[in-house]
């Protein structure tokens, strides 16, 4: 296996780890903003996502930004919470938000980038060649990232089509475990900066 390809599985792991399961959290909620049918307003979502974190991604690699790791973690949590608010509230008219959402899950995703890149950036360690392992470590992101939601949004679909009228009370429980489990973490997250 070449370099390109160490770093590309490298990104699709990471995506798919368990211990990124923040992300997953995050991702989840998108997938759940919108009725599996509107998948192009899914799709916008997902892009601004992507938008944001491949930004701050590259951004945070070549150490034009920097922010602490636990702050970083902590503003991950915050973003997830603030998502599963913001879909619970709107439950019932997703469109409500406009176009503005995708500006604030573009935002997101540039907080999301920052947590992706600690891992790159140790791989890397004194590295100079970071133009390939980068790209190709985004790119195994952006792999990951859709197999994800083609999964979710497949099991929406079956759903649906076996008992459309628990596909809304389903997406909503989630959301509100979703939003449980975050507030846990958070919790931990300002109890670690504190105690630090």
């Amino acid at each position: 296996m070449n370099d390109a390809q160490i770093w590309f599985s490298t990104g699709i792991e990471h995506i798919l780890d368990l211990n990124g399961y923040d992300h997953m959290l995050f991702i989840g909620l998108l997938v759940f903003a919108y009725p599996v049918t509107e998948w192009k307003k899914l799709l916008l979502l997902i892009t601004a996502f992507t938008v944001g974190h491949s930004l701050t991604l590259a951004l945070s690699v070549t150490d034009v930004v920097k922010v602490p790791q636990k702050y970083t973690e902590l503003l991950i949590i915050l973003t997830i919470i603030f998502t599963a608010i913001y879909l619970l509230f709107t439950s019932k008219n997703p469109a409500k938000g406009g176009s503005v959402i995708y500006l604030i899950i573009c935002c997101f995703g540039l907080v999301h980038g920052l947590g992706f890149s600690y891992l790159l950036k140790a791989m890397l360690g004194n590295s100079d060649g970071i133009l390939i392992p980068l790209l190709m470590f985004n790119v195994g992101l952006e792999v990951g990232q859709i197999v994800v939601v083609i999964l979710m949004v497949v099991v929406l679909l079956l759903i649906g089509k076996c008992a459309k009228s628990i596909e809304r009370p389903l997406k909503l429980s989630c959301i509100s475990i979703i939003l449980g489990v975050s507030l846990f973490l958070c919790y931990s997250r300002i109890l670690n900066i504190i105690h630090e």
